[in-house]
């Protein structure tokens, strides 16, 4: 068995985050750079969705002197290559992923091109340029057909229900190769459902506010018997921040006979970061027309291919190794996502 010691203990300074002009990626770089470090951010921009969305996300983060944004699509060998030869990353955060899992069913190639081309890429930059923690952004998804609730990061994740999924999982393995064989300490996060403001217009929250302010019907899948483990993006981003400045070390109790998939003899952790209480999606749309002032007309349509029924996060680990819980309310939540739509819609 391969031994590795833990070599780094400084904080963070220099970080490059990939996805910057996304939801999560825009957040975590206002985070960061507020307390102290230096951004590098990659985007290129791409049109799943209204790229005017993700550059008024930039130009909220320009204000900022220590972000700088580079156009670059992380599928780009020759790019990022000349990216990590460019700079010197401390550590590097990758939220760059092509999302959804009802598209995947549309594009699938999309899903190679960047979760599995771009994501060696990233490996490969970390690799040959020293960077000393690699956290990278996974999913509830992987989950797949699992029922046994909340979901455990020590549970078998290998019946993934869409390409989305599958990458993400892909992910979590190719993560752990480079942790074997390199010793690239790796951390991935499995995000549960994470909204508020700034949102992907192509999520719930956006699509069912702009229908139900403009009279239209919102489509309810599954007739509306659906759970998710709502999860605001501060929380979400405030466990990345703890999960950045902690390296993850070999885990000694680790053994190939029983082998946790949490954890690893190489420096690789997986962990939840979800609210750990799981709302109704009924109840979800019942606050959302509480703050919106109106109500909505509610299409209820079937399950659709590749959903899950219910999501819900064990976030024990997230708990013990950073002494940290996400704890946003539904009810706040969707308040401050409702002042932040209304503004930013102009409605």
């Amino acid at each position: 068995m391969v031994v590795f010691e833990q070599r780094f203990k400084e904080i963070m300074k220099k970080i490059l985050v990939t996805g910057a002009a996304g939801f999560i990626g825009a957040h975590l770089v206002r985070r960061l750079t507020d307390n102290g470090a230096e951004v590098v951010g990659i985007d290129n921009l791409t049109d799943y969705y209204d790229p005017q969305l993700k550059k008024d996300r930039l130009a909220h983060l320009a204000a900022g002197e220590r972000f700088h944004h580079v156009n670059i699509d992380i599928a780009d060998r020759p790019a990022m290559e000349k990216l990590f030869q460019e700079h010197s990353f401390d550590a590097v955060v990758n939220m760059a992923a092509q999302p959804g899992v009802r598209y995947s069913l549309i594009n699938p190639y999309s899903y190679v091109d960047t979760n599995i081309v771009g994501f060696v890429n990233i490996l490969e930059g970390c690799r040959h340029s020293g960077v000393k923690h690699f956290v990278y952004a996974s999913s509830s998804s992987v989950y797949g057909a699992n029922t046994r609730r909340p979901y455990s990061v020590h549970d078998n994740v290998d019946h993934p229900l869409s390409l989305y999924a599958a990458s993400k999982k892909a992910n979590e393995l190719m993560a752990h190769t480079y942790s074997h064989l390199f010793g690239l300490p790796t951390t991935g996060l499995r995000f549960f459902t994470v909204y508020g403001p700034w949102g992907r217009p192509d999520m719930a929250p956006v699509l069912f506010a702009k229908a139900i302010m403009a009279g239209e019907p919102i489509n309810v899948f599954n007739n509306g018997d659906m759970e998710r483990d709502f999860t605001y993006i501060d929380d979400i981003v405030e466990g990345v921040v703890r999960v950045i400045n902690k390296v993850p070390e070999p885990d000694p109790q680790w053994n190939g006979d029983s082998p946790d998939p949490a954890t690893s003899y190489c420096p690789y952790r997986i962990y939840n970061i979800g609210n750990n209480n799981k709302e109704k999606l009924l109840h979800f749309i019942h606050v959302l027309e509480k703050h919106l002032g109106r109500k909505a007309d509610k299409n209820f349509l079937p399950m659709q291919p590749g959903d899950v029924q219910v999501t819900y996060a064990n976030v024990d680990d997230l708990i013990r190794d950073f002494a940290y819980k996400p704890a946003t309310s539904l009810e706040e939540g969707v308040r401050k996502f409702v002042a932040w739509y209304k503004d930013y819609y102009k409605k």
